[in-house]
């Protein structure tokens, strides 16, 4: 399963480029202007050191003020132009192209929800694992390093809200979870190499425009462009990466946009096969336990 999720959330960002821009251009714009804005504010006599302001090392307390709302703010964008992404390939919405509102607000706050239930998930398994370190180390320190896969595979049964929330379907956590019974797995193993794929495209991103030095004469107008193209980019291959990866998670689980994410009857079949496979063992444990109590 884990192949089947990998290689459709790959097939359908692969095909759904051109779409990113097309539901993203005025954010694009807005990007472009606020990190241009925020980046001449902060570039030195001498000109950056590194390719961006978001890169350059923090002299005073408060450029790394500035920087940290410069961050929420591409954030906050990035998040409007995943919503009008996943929007567009899902339900073909065509809207207005600068939206904010509940719909946004929502999908942050369910974002934020997902990292704390992220960082709670690891506190105990870090705590087991090295309590565990110190009477098998080699076991303690095998949980100690799955520790955090485990907490990601927590996140991202979870995360289908996110997606849900962007068509505006009333998913809750309880439900996403149950849904995506039998495939935790599958999805934390496809989100992980999907992180490794995004962080070579930003490395690959920020080192093309590196490049830049030696094909053009030195110029701060130039250096300050450089700059704020640097984390729209960056901004831009992380919303692609993971909001088409969020988007096939959702089609697993509803089958009515299957088609339009190319997921075919065969992979739907897959994971009605894992979800079961999972109520299964789930059921037969649960009837264990409960023949225990029976006998105590």
């Amino acid at each position: 399963m884990f192949i089947t999720v990998l290689e459709r959330s790959l097939s359908l960002a692969q095909h759904n480029i051109g779409t990113l821009f097309k539901t993203g251009w005025a954010y694009i714009l807005l990007l472009l202007a606020l990190n241009f804005a925020i980046g001449s504010s902060l570039m030195p006599e001498s000109g950056f050191t590194t390719v961006s302001y978001m890169t350059e090392p923090v002299a005073k307390a408060d450029e790394g003020a500035l920087r940290t709302l410069a961050g929420l703010a591409n954030l906050l964008i990035g998040f409007s132009i995943a919503i009008a992404y996943v929007r567009r390939i899902l339900i073909d919405a065509r809207d207005f192209p600068i939206t904010f509102g509940k719909r946004t607000v929502s999908v942050i706050l369910y974002q934020i929800v997902l990292g704390l239930i992220g960082m709670l998930s690891l506190i105990p398994l870090m705590i087991v694992s090295a309590l565990l370190a110190a009477v098998t180390a080699g076991f303690g320190a095998l949980l100690m390093v799955a520790a955090p896969f485990v907490a990601l595979m927590v996140v991202q049964k979870l995360s289908v809200v996110l997606p849900a929330t962007a068509v505006d379907d009333p998913l809750t956590l309880r439900e996403s979870w149950h849904a995506t019974s039998g495939l935790g797995w599958a999805m934390a193993f496809s989100a992980l190499i999907m992180s490794l794929l995004a962080g070579v495209l930003v490395l690959g991103w920020g080192f093309l425009l590196s490049l830049s030095d030696s094909l053009l004469p030195a110029s701060g107008l130039w250096q300050q462009i450089r700059s704020a193209v640097f984390p729209m980019g960056t901004m831009l291959i992380l919303v692609w990466v993971f909001s088409s990866l969020h988007a096939t998670f959702y089609g697993l689980i509803r089958e009515r946009f299957a088609e339009k994410l190319g997921l075919r009857d065969e992979d739907l079949l897959k994971a009605d096969a894992q979800r079961q496979a999972s109520r299964d063992r789930a059921q037969k444990a649960l009837a264990g336990a409960q023949r225990m109590d029976r006998r105590q």
